[in-house]
């Protein structure tokens, strides 16, 4: 059957249309092409079938949903029918349990409650000052490599920048020195659970396969890092003071969430649901904010006239003197420029969700118990909301251009209920950093470096991003 016929709208035994797609091969389906290149895939599937897809991974269909009213209806409308249970979120809950990203239902809505107002503007506002210091850091330590010329990874160099600044923002504690010591750590874990996500009947983690030993080592010594900072602060707190004389309750968002009480039932969180929302923002909350900025920079270096408008921007906006959040609303072409580079290169690429009910997308019959995935990195591109969708242009994202784009067209940290608690975080982090790093150097990539995006858990330059620091003179 060529694609054409595929186009062919098919009925279900319920009379339903069912989707179009690729016809696979008999036992593994569409396993092949998606563990061959998982990204092409999915764009590829978008291209020639359209706005929904049924592939099959295995003997398992999988729903491919594209069009922004058809994302809107899964991530807020109908958001009730399609739930995390899903094997690919299995996956990630082998990492960080049941925390916010991977829970649902009541337990979702409680924890969620929970942790709300430590996410609030004013909270967040109080971590500014750190992300402006550590920064600074980076950008002394810059100094050297620029002199002598010396290329840095700045795909490494972000992970370690937004490590930092998460570990001070939950921790009030430095982890400058365990970081490096913890990179290999992490990159353990996230190449596990991604090879879990593309081969999916892989042996369960409880046997004791080469690779799921390593697995469960790697995550004993994040655990153990974890466990005893959250053991020493909770000593703390029962003594009412951290040692310097300072009120703990106000220090970081480790604190917040240990004291933070059900507003229904008055109750905490225990040890358990403790470690698995301290282990998911630890985790997603520097790699996230770090791809970002990574694509940015990556982006600014292929594009001269936006990199000279933005350094224009700062230059003018801020005379030289570090930014604050005060002033992030003034800064508005650095804010379509993270747009725009998360718009070609969202983080969190792709997301999926397990329907409980049968439904009904763009006139296409979604049986209940389905796999439905739906992925940032496609709909970004999809040609009838975004002129050149490959192309980088920044002023898309003016208030004129968009006006008219459907909501769901744009959505890099997801929506509806669910959308990232971290959002606020995240882009005054990625706004305020990418502002330091553009008003003190110039980036430049690495002549003949081969760049390309590896789709992991999140989507990151494939062996780094090797750039020469030129430094400014403003």
């Amino acid at each position: 059957m060529n694609a054409a016929e595929m186009r062919t709208p098919r009925k279900n035994m319920n009379g339903g249309r069912l989707p179009p797609g690729p016809r696979g091969l008999p036992l593994l389906g569409d396993a092949q092409g998606l563990f061959q290149n998982n990204l092409q895939f999915v764009m590829d599937a978008a291209r020639t079938y359209g706005d929904v897809v049924r592939y099959r991974l295995g003997p398992m269909p999988i729903y491919q949903v594209t069009h922004p009213d058809g994302v809107q209806r899964i991530l807020q409308d109908n958001n009730h029918n399609y739930t995390k249970q899903t094997f690919g979120f299995g996956f990630v809950r082998l990492l960080v349990g049941n925390g916010l990203v991977t829970s649902d239902g009541e337990f979702w809505l409680r924890q969620r409650r929970l942790m709300q107002p430590s996410f609030h503007r004013r909270r967040i506002a109080a971590f500014g000052d750190l992300m402006v210091q550590e920064t600074q850091k980076l950008l002394r330590a810059w100094e050297r490599p620029a002199k002598a010329g010396q290329p840095v990874d700045i795909a490494a160099e972000m992970m370690r920048l937004t490590l930092e600044i998460v570990s001070r923002s939950l921790f009030s504690t430095s982890m400058r020195g365990q970081a490096q010591a913890l990179q290999p750590t992490l990159a353990t874990l996230g190449e596990y659970v991604t090879f879990r996500f593309r081969v999916p009947f892989y042996p369960p983690l409880a046997l004791p396969t080469p690779r799921n030993l390593r697995f469960r080592a790697a995550l004993r010594r994040v655990e153990a890092v974890i466990q005893n900072i959250i053991g020493e602060r909770r000593r703390t707190l029962a003594a009412g003071s951290d040692g310097n004389g300072r009120d703990p309750a106000e220090d970081d968002l480790l604190t917040l969430l240990i004291e933070a009480r059900d507003e229904e039932t008055g109750e905490r969180m225990d040890d358990q649901q403790l470690r698995d929302e301290v282990l998911t923002l630890f985790l997603a909350g520097h790699e996230t904010t770090s791809n970002a900025l990574t694509w940015t920079l990556y982006l600014l270096s292929k594009h001269p006239l936006a990199a000279r408008q933005l350094r224009d921007e700062l230059d003018s906006k801020l005379g030289g003197r570090p930014p604050g959040l005060d002033d992030l609303g003034r800064l508005d072409m650095t804010r379509r420029v993270l747009d725009e580079a998360m718009r070609l290169y969202p983080p969190a690429w792709i997301t999926n969700r397990q329907s409980i009910e049968d439904d009904e997308i763009l006139g296409y019959h979604i049986p209940g118990d389905s796999f439905v995935a739906i992925s940032p990195y496609v709909t970004h591109r999809h040609p009838e909301f975004w002129e050149n969708p490959e192309g980088f242009d920044p002023d898309r994202f003016l208030p004129e251009r968009s006006e008219s784009r459907p909501r769901y067209a744009y959505f890099p940290f997801g929506g509806g209920p669910r959308q990232c608690i971290g959002k606020g975080f995240a882009l005054v982090e990625a706004q305020l950093l990418l502002a330091m790093i553009c008003q003190r150097y110039e980036l430049d990539l690495m002549a003949g470096w081969p760049v390309e995006p590896d789709a992991l858990i999140t989507l990151r330059p494939r062996n780094g991003l090797p750039m020469v620091l030129r430094q400014r003179k403003t």
